[in-house]
């Protein structure tokens, strides 16, 4: 749920005070100019001043991605659902303003409404704030945040303080707040029946210091947004809680970075880069031989100085030298929704709705078979028999993924869910070996940056093989292309074209693994 919305016009109940407002942005009243703050514009500040800045003065420099576009829509089917396993409770509107929704929310809770409110809103010097879920209580009331994932996140808390903090001054008597989050436990029995898809988490008793600090945050927040923009540096908060609209703006005037940057060497390169920072060494080039302890962080520094590409072909085959032939090269696409869509089918569990398989004889003729689903149904009966006839029984030897432990899981849950195919997809699993850690152990061209990702060390052995000409370009876009196949508005010839650029995506991963064990093992 989000409570940024447009310009409302409201009375502040009491003072005869009244005001334009943007939750978003500027307030004007007869005590000068100030700015209207909501939840969402505070966690912004929290996040990044300058974020909060650019939001209110220069909103046409964000760049919204599909996936903080998804972000939005499961949160309010998230929202939806929640409030629709309470059917007892009211919905505050904000109609024809949110002068209405705080007038409204106060008439509920002054007439003794006894059951649930949904998007309660209150106003608190200048802040403005709707609450997700509040339930009455013998001794007052019960607030909700309701929130898409599994578990309550460090800015959560902010969140649920600053709802605290304005309908408490207010005047609401809050008895207890919780996160209410998905249970990942759930599993959906019975089509539609979602009773015990949330679990609570009270966090009151942890938020006294938060809640104290909110006047003060407010008070900063506002002296940003009165001054002229930050001077914030780039670093993990332009990611952390969510990824950031204004980054490119950012990355562009900021100063340079690093060609070479530390922070690239893979899993601990953040920290190695800040203890180097301290030293006055930032790109790789700085970072005198043997100062990595780490044996593989010392080989991605000697690449990238040298230029040279590390490649050891013995210690290829030596690792390989068990696969079997024939071999098939196994992908995956899935989709894990927060609300489970299918009977027997658990929140963010990944269902595999589309595979490839190229199948290599010893001899080296090559063959390729595929799956897809696209219409919204369950697909994981269809895959698990179109899996077990792509690989030919027990005729398949090696099944080579490239992060093999998801394939195997993906195939695991299948056997799990379907017992008359069990005993056939259980050896599938068996037989599923990975050619990521031998790429990792054995091989590394500067291009990769740190990492090993097929899409990043593809280019470096078979450039012409690149996604960047792709319709569909990594497993992100491959979901929300799949999404956007289900939804009934949309037009067969877009659907045509998205399952072209599924097909093309998903076989370009297996092709890629059959070039590079080549190239691996050819030299």
């Amino acid at each position: 749920m989000n409570d940024d919305v447009d310009v409302v016009a409201w009375a502040a109940g009491g003072e005869g005070l009244i005001t334009i407002m943007d939750v978003c942005g500027e307030m004007r009243s007869n005590e000068g100019r100030r700015y209207g703050l909501s939840k969402s514009k505070i966690t912004a500040f929290e996040q990044c001043a300058r974020k909060l800045w650019l939001s209110k003065h220069r909103p046409e420099l964000a760049l919204m991605d599909s996936g903080t576009e998804d972000r939005f829509a499961t949160g309010h089917e998230v929202g939806d659902l929640a409030c629709s396993l309470l059917p007892s409770g009211v919905m505050v509107e904000a109609e024809p303003d949110l002068a209405a929704a705080v007038t409204r929310t106060r008439e509920l809770i002054d007439s003794g409404w006894s059951e649930p409110i949904f998007e309660a809103t209150f106003e608190h010097d200048g802040v403005l704030v709707r609450v997700d879920v509040l339930s009455p209580t013998p001794d007052g009331w019960a607030m909700a945040e309701v929130k898409s994932s599994a578990g309550v996140k460090a800015y959560h808390l902010g969140d649920l303080a600053t709802q605290i903090w304005v309908a408490s001054n207010a005047g609401l008597q809050v008895s207890s707040a919780c996160i209410r989050h998905i249970n990942s436990d759930f599993r959906l029995k019975r089509e539609g029946d979602y009773k015990g898809l949330f679990r609570d988490t009270d966090c009151l008793g942890e938020l006294t210091d938060r809640i104290a600090d909110r006047a003060t945050v407010v008070a900063d927040a506002r002296a940003v947004l009165a001054g002229d923009e930050p001077e914030v540096s780039t670093g993990d908060h332009c990611s952390t809680p969510f990824a950031c609209e204004f980054s490119s703006h950012c990355t562009r005037i900021d100063p340079p970075a690093p060609e070479w940057p530390i922070s690239l060497l893979p899993r601990t390169g953040k920290s190695i880069a800040a203890q180097c920072a301290e030293e006055g060494l930032f790109d790789l080039h700085d970072v005198p031989e043997g100062r990595l302890s780490n044996a593989l962080h010392e080989r991605v520094r000697e690449a990238t100085v040298s230029g040279r590409i590390y490649h050891d072909r013995k210690g290829v085959i030596e690792a390989t030298k068990g696969w079997l032939w024939p071999r098939a090269y196994l992908d995956f696409e899935t989709i894990g929704p927060a609300i489970p869509r299918w009977v027997d089918s658990k929140p963010f569990q990944q269902i595999p709705f589309q595979f490839s398989c190229h199948s290599e004889s010893e001899a080296g003729q090559v063959s390729h078979t595929g799956f897809l689903s696209i219409d919204g149904s369950d697909p994981r009966r269809a895959c698990a028999e179109a899996l077990l006839e792509a690989l030919n029984g027990d005729r398949c030897g090696s099944i080579i993924a490239y992060n093999a432990s998801f394939e195997k899981r993906c195939v695991l849950e299948l056997a799990e869910i379907f017992p008359d195919l069990a005993l056939a997809l259980t050896e599938v699993a068996a037989k599923i070996v990975d050619l990521l850690p031998v790429t990792r152990n054995h091989y590394y061209h500067r291009d990769q940056r740190g990492s090993w990702s097929i899409k990043a060390v593809l280019p470096t052995v078979a450039p012409e093989l690149a996604y960047d000409d792709l319709e569909v370009k990594d497993g992100g876009a491959a979901q929300q292309a799949w999404l956007e196949c289900t939804r009934a508005d949309t037009t067969p010839n877009r659907r045509a074209l998205l399952k072209a650029g599924l097909e093309t995506y998903c076989e370009r991963d297996t092709e890629a693994m059959i070039v590079l064990l080549r190239c691996l093992i050819g030299g």
